[in-house]
């Protein structure tokens, strides 16, 4: 599957990217080789295939749950940089 310049502008505003002359003829090349690999992919009987749950081979070690002390709510807002009575006062990020 061959990715075109326009299809890449779809793919790019929808995903908030902006690329230059230069660097949409290299995102086009790459896409294009990702998805002439999944369409090779395509091509194998996986039908006997268990699916993975996860890429990873670790295993997580859990451990038990323990209560233990905690800060009171003074300590815990002591070094805010700012705070407002009960809370700690950070920038607005949303207008």
């Amino acid at each position: 599957m061959k990715i075109d310049i326009n299809s890449l502008k779809k793919i790019a505003h929808l995903a908030r990217l902006e690329f230059d002359e230069r660097g949409a003829k290299k995102m086009t090349r790459d896409m294009t080789q990702i998805l002439d690999w999944v369409e090779k992919l395509n091509e194998l009987d996986t039908s006997e295939v268990e699916p993975l749950i996860t890429m990873s081979s670790e295993v997580n070690v859990m451990r038990e749950d323990k209560v233990g002390e905690h800060l009171d709510h003074e300590k815990g807002l002591k070094n805010a940089p700012q705070r407002d009575s009960d809370y700690f006062r950070v920038p607005k990020v949303m207008e």
